[in-house]
């Protein structure tokens, strides 16, 4: 009996142990599913990236040559690691960032051996063998206390805060093994030699093999938040007064969340304009092109989103417009939202295509701001009846799209000022462009007709 008893609880133990062992290896099996899935979807996002991992995977492969083969490691000797260090370090996924890096670490890293040298020859100068420590120890406390203080100003920050760290860190390892070694001028040199050759390759890599440029996101995110805003003006007045057509409210009230990106989009638009500056010039984009304008109009559109974020609250609530309200207001409404949206869509295609702005996107400006006007005269001669919050709301409503439309002028003001200073062309010159294009390929003998001519002699 005690023997069966025994058994059953060893039988027992070995099927929770099962048990526990199978939950583990499904858990396992469902976490690297769903990793798998992860990873594809990063990749499906932005193939870019996948890119991009391969160029860095490329370079640090390529430049680690110069420690395998036995004849540069000679030359270069353990320096030849500085060169592997600079590409993990600036290799970044933009043309620009890439290049603002590299030229940082090139000049701090001259600045910061240089400023070594001298210190270590100040030092050696002394001719005292127990000054030159207390000379080098008191340089760096100096140097590096002074140009970490450097790093708290907002400007030197933004634009040199990487710079002036490879500063602080090359000057401190030149003083420091410049003690121990007396040739402190040929390390220097070899350091720079060695970072520059990384920094080279690094720029190569990342400007010949699918480059991608800052510039370029700039332009389409600014182009992209313009549209979302117009988008949610487009269905704004439908989903307002509950009127939905063929479409779902629901689905409407969706795709209106998209104008949330833009508040959130600052610090990639500042970013993305420090990385344009230092691009050379590519594709549509000229040299001196005028970024900063793009920043201008980044700000107009985040302010414009906070309108629509303060509209977008009324659109949640529960409480249904009354009909005599509707019949006073509805037109005006959906006329600013309306007009104040094909203006914005038009500015967002001509920043796509870098066309000016024709008349038709000034008159849609125009329309907006006189629906505006006559809400305005409407809001002074309008008798007010019913529930106070009700008339609240619409009155709050109005206020709200007569700042809209406003934003939407300033907006179409800064794109102008674009258009004018990156010399975008009118839409004749662009049509003249196209026609000339389609004739020259026209015209230009295809191979197989170049080949087919030559057997036919």
């Amino acid at each position: 009996m005690e023997m069966a008893l025994e058994n059953q609880e060893n039988g027992g133990c070995l099927m929770r142990v099962r048990c526990l062992i199978k939950e583990l290896f499904a858990s396992i099996v469902s976490k690297a599913v769903d990793r798998a899935r992860n990873v594809k979807k990063l990749g499906q996002e932005d193939p870019r990236r996948v890119i991009h991992s391969v160029k860095v995977g490329l370079a640090i492969a390529l430049v680690s040559l110069l420690y395998y083969f036995d004849p540069v490691y000679e030359g270069f000797g353990v320096s030849a690691m500085w060169a592997v260090m600079t590409v993990v370090v600036v290799f970044e996924f933009s043309v620009g960032a890439t290049l603002g890096k590299g030229i940082n670490r090139g000049i701090a890293t001259f600045l910061g051996g240089a400023s070594g040298v001298g210190v270590h020859r100040l030092a050696s100068l002394s001719g005292i063998e127990i000054l030159e420590p207390i000379i080098l120890g008191i340089s760096i406390f100096i140097f590096a206390a002074a140009v970490t203080f450097m790093r708290f100003f907002p400007k030197l920050k933004a634009r040199n805060d990487y710079g002036l760290l490879i500063f602080n860190l090359t000057f401190c390892l030149i003083c420091v093994s410049g003690y121990r070694e007396h040739e402190v001028l040929d390390m220097a040199l070899t350091r720079l030699s060695t970072i520059l050759i990384g920094g080279a390759a690094t720029v190569a890599f990342n400007i010949i093999i699918f480059p991608v440029w800052a510039g370029e996101d700039l332009h389409n995110i600014i182009a992209n938040n313009i549209e979302k805003l117009g988008t949610f003006l487009e269905g704004f007045g439908d989903a307002y007064f509950k009127k939905s057509g063929d479409r779902n409210l629901q689905d409407i009230k969706v795709q209106l969340e998209e104008y949330k990106s833009v508040m959130n989009a600052k610090s990639i638009e500042d970013s993305l304009v420090s990385f344009a500056r230092w691009e050379p010039r590519h594709g549509r984009f000229k040299y001196c092109h005028p970024w900063a304008q793009y920043q201008k109009i980044a700000g107009l559109t985040r302010e414009f989103a906070c309108r629509l974020d303060s509209l977008n609250g009324f659109l949640n609530e529960e409480m249904q417009t009354p009909e005599a309200i509707q019949a006073k207001f509805e037109e005006s409404f959906k006329n600013m939202s309306k007009e104040s949206s094909k203006a914005l869509n038009r500015l967002a295609v001509s920043i796509k295509t870098m066309i000016r702005p024709s008349t038709v996107d000034d008159s849609h400006s125009l329309n907006a701001k006189r629906a505006a006007d006559n809400l305005k005269s409407l809001l002074k001669t309008t008798t007010w009846e019913g529930d106070v919050l009700e008339i609240i709301s619409v009155a709050t409503v109005a206020t709200l799209l007569i700042e809209v439309v406003s934003c939407t002028v300033r907006i179409a003001e800064s794109v102008q000022e674009l258009a004018s200073l990156a010399k975008f062309k009118t839409s004749d010159e662009a049509s003249k462009s196209t026609q000339i294009n389609n004739e020259t390929v026209k015209r230009t003998p295809s191979i197989e007709s170049h080949n087919a001519t030559i057997e036919v002699e």
